[in-house]
């Protein structure tokens, strides 16, 4: 057992070391960082709980308030944090390429067939669970996770990342799929890049006329230069409709890279 909680405390101290220049100069009064302690790591559980069980009603796996699942253990997690009150507002879960081979592959691998991706693996990182309070959900805590995920994307010299842009199913799909047919012409990923759904949405059976609004965290990605890699899939235990969103580094928009890729 001494030896299995060393081997932790060398993961713990290595990662915190590779961390220690992610400083992102502060928004207001918020700041970012990666998690380095089993506490703050609790936090960023405890914020996607709130988020996710409380105000979506989604079956998340934990307990005690918070959202656990079995890749948490493998990722790094940004934090926003409001620096008057030390209260974790928004986070990012980042999942790398050396920790998603430890843990059997990337989570979106549950929902999409990821194979025309596979050789791009080694330089691509995965981020998922994003979420931002209620109270903050505005354009500079979204800048905030996105500044300290490319500065995390340039220390590692990564290339590609990937993670699933989520639209609810409330309706039963129908905006999802209006959103989906809206996008496709200008942003779908070409052939090479495409992934295909385990648990499609059934588009072709769902109304595509109606005027629908992009999601803030999906529209974001568009802006910076994302593909949509194609057809959503339907996650039933969040009741949301999932797009997987690529975006090379080589394709931010100059308007954003002269901002993050400082």
């Amino acid at each position: 057992m001494a030896n299995k909680e060393m081997t932790i405390i060398e993961s713990v101290n290595e990662r915190n070391r590779k961390h220690a220049d992610l400083q992102i100069t502060a928004y207001r009064r918020l700041k970012v960082s990666i998690a380095r302690t089993p506490a703050e790591v609790e936090e960023a559980q405890r914020l996607r709980y709130k988020v996710f069980a409380e105000e979506m009603g989604a079956q998340v796996s934990g307990n005690s308030g918070l959202d656990i699942d079995g890749f948490d253990q493998f990722c790094d997690h940004l934090l926003v944090r409001d620096s008057d009150t030390q209260q974790v507002i928004g986070t990012y879960r980042i999942l790398s390429p050396e920790k998603a081979n430890e843990a059997g592959g990337y989570y979106a691998a549950g929902e999409f067939d990821l194979s025309r991706l596979a050789h791009l693996f080694d330089r691509t990182v995965e981020v998922g669970r994003a979420c931002v309070h209620q109270n903050y959900r505005s354009g500079g805590t979204i800048t905030m996770l996105w500044a300290g995920l490319a500065k995390y994307m340039q220390i590692h010299n990564y290339e590609y990342m990937i993670g699933c842009g989520s639209i609810s199913m409330s309706d039963g799909g129908h905006t999802a799929a209006s959103l989906y047919k809206k996008l496709q012409d200008d942003y779908l990923a070409p052939l090479e890049y495409r992934v295909f759904p385990h648990n499609p949405l059934l588009v072709h059976a769902l109304r595509s006329d109606m005027q629908v609004v992009c999601p803030p965290l999906i529209k974001g990605y568009l802006r910076l230069g994302a593909y949509i890699c194609g057809e959503p899939a339907w996650d039933p235990y969040f009741n949301t409709a999932d797009m997987l969103v690529m975006l090379p580094l080589s394709r931010i928009n100059p308007r954003y890279a002269a901002h993050f890729l400082k």
